[in-house]
């Protein structure tokens, strides 16, 4: 039994953008990255592109936003292995140092002439716009910036949470919800302060991420589908069998017997022979029944992210 394809990330959008061609350059300095950063990079890239389009921005914009999304942690080529890799929290001396990313991949960028015009990601996708963000706690943040912010924030949830399915995917917009609206501590601190009325967050950028997600619900509702009539054609492949292997018991001579056996054989897919069909059969009929609960739980969390208010 081969296991359903999906990737978490629909490709289908980003896909429609002759991007291979315009970003060569930009995509060979990904490689230098470690796997998990350059994959990370690959993914708010993606939800960059589609967030964009909701937005109705022009393609030549689109395509500059996306850009500016892949390189936006380029500048993690200067931060040590041992701290970008490190399993657990990063001491304060070490998170200094991380943030660096930010300084260091603007500079990069600023150096290499056709890396240039997308500094502006590198340098600002951790500022807020409430003025609490790094490097420089900026209250007026370009909107590819705040669109990044938003996509790594995401990435970053859905990444450190291991999630390989949708189901439960509205408690990390929850979180994201939260980033949204004003700190009450932050606010407290500075209460004349026309950034103490808004969040971290652009509240747009988020709702419209609300749309990408379930467009992604939707997508692994479509793979699950497709993965169920896999099931569904072998499951009943495998009721043949059980009826050949009821025949052949009740088979009156041995050659009557054979036909039937032989008839099983036929229908037998690689690994599956006598001693193992009926446990073939009961892992198919398993599958189905879990994917089927899959996809009523997906259904639900769309209803749920339709209700969420930021």
């Amino acid at each position: 039994m081969y296991k359903e394809k999906f990737d978490f990330y629909s490709p289908v959008n980003l896909k429609s953008y002759n991007l291979d061609k315009t970003m060569r350059y930009q995509l060979d300095i990904l490689g230098s990255l470690d796997f998990f950063t350059r994959r990370h990079s690959e993914n708010v890239a993606n939800l960059t592109c589609r967030i964009c389009e909701y937005f109705h921005f022009n393609q030549k914009f689109t395509i500059y936003c996306t850009i500016c999304a892949y390189l936006h942690d380029i500048g993690k080529l200067f931060i040590p292995s041992e701290i970008l890799n490190k399993p657990g929290r990063l001491t304060d001396e070490e998170f200094e140092i991380m943030k660096t990313h930010t300084t260091k991949g603007y500079e990069m960028c600023m150096k290499d002439l056709k890396l240039r015009p997308y500094a502006i990601g590198a340098l600002n996708h951790h500022e807020a716009l409430n003025g609490s963000g790094y490097p420089n706690g900026i209250t007026k943040i370009p909107m590819e910036a705040q669109i990044i912010r938003v996509a790594d924030e995401y990435d970053a949830i859905v990444t450190k949470r291991q999630y390989t399915t949708h189901v439960n995917i509205s408690e990390t917009l929850k979180d994201l919800i939260k980033d949204a609206r004003p700190d009450p501590k932050f606010v407290a601190l500075d209460q004349l302060a026309q950034n103490s009325k808004v969040g971290k967050i652009n509240k747009r950028v988020l709702k419209i991420l609300f749309k990408v997600v379930i467009d992604d619900i939707l997508y692994e509702i479509a793979c699950l589908y497709e993965y169920l009539d896999y099931l569904k054609e072998n499951i009943k492949r495998l009721e043949l069998i059980c009826k050949y292997a009821e025949k052949a018991e009740e088979a009156k001579t041995d050659k009557k017997k054979e036909y039937y056996r032989e008839g099983m054989k036929m229908l037998f897919q690689i690994d599956e022979n006598f001693e193992n069909y009926r446990q073939v059969f009961e892992e198919y009929k398993d599958a189905l029944e879990i994917r089927t609960d899959r996809i009523d739980k997906l259904r639900n969390e769309i209803k749920i992210i339709k209700k969420l208010e930021v």
